[in-house]
């Protein structure tokens, strides 16, 4: 099978970027002249991987949908269905990118190919709504930071409890947390225990299998693009479509799949949005080199002492989802804090953050959780999927983003990719 250049296509960057050098870093929809459309009407969109996820993104507020992409025909063919008149499909994301007459990108593939597309599509001057994960590994998403910075573009993960939603059943949202945290009500620096009981799911029957004999691959698929710059493996049912998490290769299980969704607002409230952990280790039955198995805890610790446990098994039952010197908090927003409902009430909001996607492109404002938030949110995703793949205490340096005096840990921070693709 013909495998595809990362810049082929006649170089579709020089196309989409130097041709449109005068505004690679301002929408279409604020420039005049060809292709002007004025801030009143809607912004247009592609999305990119149109399975299960994709699919329920075609449509939302303040957005029109022009395309559609898919390596798989089925997909396509569901996706155009839904679309209607004027949608076009494309199996290659580079030519979608190529499109002067759209500003964002949605990207709803496999992890594996989240930073890849994110960072071409800031460089073709699309903003960028991605998926979570946001990168499979650490160094991806510190490329995929500075593509979007360098271009100037506005970038979103598609996670949402730091600022909307029931938060781990406490019957608000994370705002009254983070409100506690910052004026001190529990006392500093605090422990933060994520488990089953205060509201997580972690998804281990999403771990992969260990025997995955050759099958066919399905007329509909294009297998090899499909893998892009992951190993090439013989193909097998279980590796692609909605069971992919399970394979190191293209995510990590449940941890790689929802992690971001329950981490995130731990790393807002706990004001670590800059920074990572500075220890982390794992307890976690040797794991496999391909498929992701189950793990038990890890235990993250930043520099000022404050700690992340993820508790898998539920261990610690009547554990507090947080806990400080000055008081704890139990799920149903209980607390051994006097008055703490009262005490709230009496003390500032957080400052506020522009969480409608559609606005924050046209005042070209950062989205809530953006490029630079999302990729430490993602790297506590990564560093706890690194630990327990290596099954022994980890260093981390925070400014530098590579493991201390371990030359093991830090190969999983830029993983080699298949030729032709390149980080």
């Amino acid at each position: 099978m013909t495998k595809r250049s990362p810049i082929a296509r006649r170089d579709f960057i020089k196309t989409a970027v130097g041709a449109a050098a005068g505004f690679a870093i301002v929408p279409r929809f604020v420039l005049g002249g060809q292709g002007y459309t004025a801030p009143s009407d809607e912004l247009t969109k592609a999305v990119i991987g149109v399975g299960g996820m994709g699919k329920t993104h075609l449509t939302y507020e303040g957005s029109r949908l022009l395309a559609v992409c898919d390596v798989d025909a089925g997909h396509l063919k569901e996706a155009l269905e839904i679309g209607g008149p004027g949608v076009k499909g494309y199996k290659d994301f580079r030519e979608v990118l190529g499109r002067p007459d759209i500003d964002i990108v949605h990207v709803a593939t496999p992890p594996h190919w989240h930073a890849l597309i994110s960072a071409a599509a800031a460089e073709a001057g699309k903003d960028v709504w991605c998926e979570k994960p946001m990168t499979r590994t650490i160094g991806e998403g510190r490329r995929v930071v500075e593509a979007v910075q360098r271009r100037g573009r506005i970038f979103r993960v598609n996670t949402w409890f730091r600022f909307e939603d029931d938060f781990y059943g406490f019957g608000t949202t994370t705002a009254p947390v983070k409100k506690a945290v910052v004026n001190g009500l529990f006392g500093w620096p605090l422990k933060v225990t994520v488990s089953g009981v205060t509201g997580f799911d972690w998804k281990f029957n999403w771990s992969g299998k260990t025997y995955l004999p050759p099958h066919p691959v399905p007329p509909e698929l294009d297998y090899d693009f499909w893998l892009g710059p992951a190993p090439w493996k013989p193909y097998h049912p279980h590796r692609v479509h909605r069971t992919f998490r399970g394979y190191w290769d293209y995510d990590g299980g449940g941890l790689g799949d929802m992690g971001m969704h329950y981490l995130d607002p731990v790393q807002y409230f706990l004001d670590k949005d800059r920074t990572s952990p500075v220890e982390i280790e794992a307890d976690a039955p040797e794991q496999h080199p391909d498929a992701c198995g189950s793990w038990r805890r890890i235990r993250m610790r930043y520099s000022d002492g404050c700690e992340i446990v993820l508790d898998s098994e539920n261990r610690d039952f009547n554990a507090p989802f947080l806990e400080g010197p000055e008081g704890k908090l139990w799920r149903g927003f209980r607390s051994d804090v006097p008055d703490i409902r009262e005490k709230l009430a009496s003390l500032p909001d957080p400052e506020p953050q522009v969480t409608d996607f559609a606005r924050a492109v046209r005042t070209r404002r950062k989205f809530a959780l953006n490029e630079e938030n999302g990729h430490r949110s993602c790297t506590l995703v990564n560093l706890g999927k690194i630990a327990v793949r290596l099954g022994r205490p980890l260093r981390f340096d925070p400014e530098k983003q590579i493991f201390i005096g371990d030359e093991g840990a830090n190969r999983f921070i830029d993983e080699p990719m298949r030729s032709p693709w390149k980080p």
